[in-house]
């Protein structure tokens, strides 16, 4: 029996693209876990392919646009399972409107603040509650190199180029969420830390082409939710690697 076929996880966003294979690698190991969707229909495929490989998944529709909808989560998740031993905090967009911060519009900087960082901090505040029940609790929030402020100011860094005023800016937002609630569970079990995938073949980015698999976009968060009980807290992640702020 798998020392994690106790544990409970919820990832946000996970019917598709890095939030599945989190989730998908999790429930691998044991783990029951619920994918988060904004669509039930969207999340009973996803589920369904993952009962296929043994799995251990349920769907939960969770949109960070509804707050109802966030609450209603923690409510099932409340009665059915009474704690959450891993959540992470996929689910993100990049608007198609963004772009350099003298031309962007400030209501696609709003939306994607809306869904980035106001979405996670709610989930984050809904579900704190029941991670707390858990042993060891887990909370990764996945985040990018191009929320890291140093990064951004490095004319060398190989995405110096990528600047979108809402994306980069909700992103480093979600990094000091990471910093500063690591700072407030400090004297508890709970971990918690920031992922960056880097640059991932996902649908997140239009007409792009590229990047790394999604097999390898996932694997820092899946690291992240999986970390010892001496492992560390109030970081960004990359590859095994702490990626300056």
């Amino acid at each position: 029996m798998s020392e994690f076929t106790s544990q409970v996880a919820l990832v946000t966003g996970a019917n598709k693209g890095i939030g599945f294979e989190i989730a998908k690698q999790l429930g691998l190991k044991g783990i029951k876990v619920y994918v988060g969707t904004r669509s039930l229909q969207n999340g009973y495929t996803a589920v369904d392919e993952l009962k296929s490989l043994g799995i251990n998944a349920s769907s939960i529709l969770i949109d960070l646009n509804d707050e109802q909808s966030i609450q209603d989560a923690y409510t099932y998740l409340n009665t059915h399972e009474a704690k959450l031993d891993i959540l992470v905090n996929n689910a993100g967009i990049i608007d198609t409107e963004d772009g350099i911060a003298s031309q962007t519009a400030l209501s696609s900087v709003r939306r994607t603040f809306d869904t980035n960082f106001f979405g996670t901090l709610l989930v984050t505040q809904k579900m704190l509650p029941l991670v707390k029940k858990a042993t060891s609790g887990r909370i990764v929030n996945i985040s990018s190199g191009l929320g890291s402020l140093t990064l951004n100011a490095d004319p060398n860094w190989e995405h110096a180029s990528t600047k979108l005023i809402g994306y980069n800016s909700s992103k480093a937002a979600v990094n000091m969420l990471t910093v500063q609630l690591a700072w407030e569970l400090k004297k508890t079990a709970i971990k918690v830390n920031a992922a960056n995938p880097n640059f991932t073949a996902t649908e997140l980015i239009p007409n792009s082409s590229g990047g790394r698999p999604i097999s390898e976009g996932a694997a820092t968060a899946i690291q992240l939710a999986l970390l010892p009980d001496d492992g560390p807290t109030g970081q960004l992640f990359e590859d095994g690697q702490v990626l300056p702020w």
